[in-house]
């Protein structure tokens, strides 16, 4: 048996529980972030293809804000969120500090 302290199982971890969480939201915006993206581009073909009305053109200007807004903060925090595993592998979480 070693003196090391076992690591704290991800379903009791709070720190790993809300990670967890935070990463299935980030999926979610994600998801749904660049399905709107893609209908944006859709609007915008279909727009241009008939002609730009102004109700089409605000469809189209709605649907990349919604999904800037989606996307930003979802790639930044999914990308925190692997990094934060990526940290907690390397330290081996739960071990002496060196």
């Amino acid at each position: 048996m070693s003196d090391r302290p076992t690591p704290p199982r991800p379903d009791t971890d709070p720190v790993v529980r809300r990670r967890r969480a935070v990463e299935r939201w980030t999926l979610l915006a994600n998801r749904i972030g660049y399905l709107v993206l893609a209908l944006s581009v859709a609007l915008f073909v279909i727009a241009f293809a008939v002609g730009f009305s102004s109700a089409l053109a605000t469809a189209v200007i709605i649907s990349l804000v919604v999904s800037f807004v989606l996307l930003a903060p979802s790639i930044v925090l999914g990308y925190a969120v692997k990094a934060a595993d990526r940290e907690d592998a390397e330290r081996a979480v739960g071990g002496p500090s060196s």
